[in-house]
């Protein structure tokens, strides 16, 4: 009972994943979108983007961190 409450529990804790991946998508189809509006600010538009980016990835990461502590830990 409590293995399977486990894989259930990560399982839910990885859908967060899927949403980082989407907002991945967001942040550098509105790079593309941007820069071919306005090609001058090609250089501090990149580096918005990898902040964002790098939130973005920041939220997907500690998901997995947490699927990982509800498998490993409890």
């Amino acid at each position: 009972m409590l293995q399977s409450a486990k894989l259930i529990g990560a399982g839910l804790a990885t859908i967060a994943l899927a949403g980082a991946g989407v907002g991945i998508g967001v942040v550098f189809g509105s790079l593309i979108n941007s820069v071919a509006r306005n090609p001058s600010l090609n250089d501090q538009l990149f580096k918005y983007a990898i902040l964002g980016f790098a939130l973005t990835e920041a939220i997907a990461l500690f998901a997995l961190m947490m699927a990982f502590l509800i498998l490993f830990t409890f």
